[in-house]
């Protein structure tokens, strides 16, 4: 008469064990990385891979509706809402120089003030990999900044502050750059 029940006794007291420290985990504070290692998204626009780096977005976001503006500028899709704010949005392909060809899926809303939102065709991956295998050239070209080294293939790096120093030139006012990381 012990097989049964102390099986069931063990699941329970198994999944007790589990929602404790569910719970318990939202009362600890963040973990922060060791700094040996950078979070990245990796991602397609314009048919090109790219990464983000995570610490420079604060959402991702698949299939958000963007509401059009009437504009000259190829780059700005429209806006889209995030809670509550309305926030522009921009097609980083287009930003880039590539031709723009599909409708992106994915918008990630940038850190930093103004609220940006820049929208791209694919989400690879998560990514966390040692900081050895960034290559920083220790200046910006552009848009981006460092690659990563990946099994699969080089991604460039993204700089987010740049983009969106780009953004603010190409709508007409002066925004003084954002430090890069």
């Amino acid at each position: 008469m012990t097989g049964p029940i102390s099986t069931a006794q063990s699941v329970a007291d198994r999944v007790a064990g589990l929602r404790t420290d569910f719970d318990t985990s939202f009362a600890e504070p963040a973990r922060t990385l060791d700094g040996e290692t950078v979070e990245l998204l990796a991602i397609g626009a314009g048919g090109r891979p790219y990464a983000l780096r995570l610490d420079q977005a604060s959402g991702v976001h698949p299939d958000r509706p963007v509401t059009a503006l009437p504009t000259t500028l190829r780059a700005l899709l429209g806006v889209a809402g995030f809670a509550g704010a309305v926030v522009p949005v921009y097609d980083l392909a287009a930003l880039l120089g590539h031709a723009v060809t599909q409708q992106p899926r994915w918008l990630v809303l940038t850190a930093g003030t103004p609220s940006l939102a820049l929208a791209f065709h694919e989400l690879d991956h998560h990514l966390r990999v040692p900081v050895s295998d960034v290559i920083d050239d220790g200046g910006r070209k552009g848009y981006l900044r460092g690659v990563v080294r990946l099994p699969d293939g080089n991604r460039p790096i993204i700089d987010v502050p740049a983009t969106r120093a780009l953004v603010h030139q190409l709508a007409g006012h002066p925004y003084p750059q954002e430090e890069s990381r």
